[in-house]
C-alpha cells in the first residue's frame, strides 16, 4: 500500500475468519469498471498494480451469528493480490463506491499479508450513499504470522468498529467513541501535512523575521500534534 495513502498501526495484525464464513468467489475486475464508471487513467492501475480480486469471507448473520445493528448488516472482506507492493488508495476507493457495504481488504504480496480499511457509512444527507474516509493500514506481515481470533463484538456494527480499531495508529482515548478517534486521527493527518510544509518553507527560508515566523508557527502545529497524540 501507498506510504501516502496511509497510516501503519503500531500493532500488527491478522485476523482468523471462520470456516462457514468464507465466499472464495472471484471479482472480476470489468465489473468494478462497469459499475463504479471507472475511467480509462484509474484502469490501468487496476491493469499495472492488482492480479486479483476476491471476495473471501461474508460476516453476517446467518455466517457468524451476530445480529446485524445500525447501517452495518454485513461486513465483507476481500483479498486483493497485488502485482506490485504499492496500491493506490483510488483502487480501493472505487472497490469501496461499488459495494455498499462495510469492507476489510487483505492485500497480498510476495508471501506478505496487509489488513487496510476506511470508516464506511451511508451518509446523513442521502442515505442512498456512503462517506468514505481515509484508509488506514496494518504492517506487512508474512503469510505464515499466527492470526488473531476475531474481537469479541454483540452485533456486526461493533465487530466492525472493532476491527477498525486495530488498525488506528493512536489508541483510543478513555470514553472516545469511533466517531471521535477517526476526528481526532483525521486532524492529525492534516497537521502532520502542515509541519512538513512549514519544515520545508524554514529551510529554505533566508530572511530572519520570516524564519521567526515560521517556527512559531511550527511549533504552534508541533504542540497540537502532541495534544491530540496523547
Amino acid at each position: 500500500m501507498s506510504q501516502a495513502a496511509v497510516t501503519p498501526t503500531a500493532t500488527p495484525a491478522l485476523f482468523s475468519f471462520p470456516p462457514q464464513a468464507k465466499v472464495g468467489r472471484v471479482v472480476a475486475k470489468k465489473k468494478i469498471y462497469e459499475r463504479g464508471s471507472v475511467g480509462s487513467k484509474l484502469r490501468d492501475k487496476f491493469v499495472a498494480q492488482v492480479e486479483q480480486i476476491t471476495w473471501a469471507y461474508k460476516l453476517a448473520p446467518e455466517t457468524i451469528n451476530l445480529p446485524a445493528r445500525g447501517s452495518v448488516v454485513e461486513i465483507q472482506i476481500f483479498d486483493i493480490a497485488l502485482k506490485t507492493a504499492e496500491l493506490d488508495e483510488d483502487i480501493l476507493r472505487a472497490i469501496d463506491r461499488v459495494i455498499p457495504l462495510p469492507i476489510i481488504f487483505q492485500l497480498h504480496h510476495e508471501q506478505r499479508t496487509c489488513m487496510v480499511a476506511t470508516f464506511k457509512r451511508p451518509s446523513e444527507a442521502d442515505a442512498s450513499k456512503w462517506v468514505i474516509d481515509g484508509y488506514f493500514a496494518g504492517n506487512w506481515l508474512s503469510v505464515d504470522s499466527p492470526r488473531e481470533p476475531m474481537p469479541v463484538a454483540l452485533d456486526l456494527q461493533g465487530l466492525y468498529g472493532q476491527l477498525l480499531r486495530w488498525l488506528l495508529p493512536n489508541q483510543a482515548r478513555p470514553d472516545e467513541s469511533l466517531h471521535e478517534q477517526l476526528v481526532r486521527l483525521d486532524r492529525l493527518r492534516s497537521l502532520y501535512s502542515d509541519c512538513a510544509k512549514l519544515d520545508a518553507r524554514l529551510h529554505k527560508e533566508k530572511q530572519f523575521n520570516r524564519k521567526v515566523v515560521l517556527n512559531a508557527q511550527l511549533r504552534e502545529v508541533q504542540n497540537e500534534i502532541a495534544e491530540l497524540s496523547a
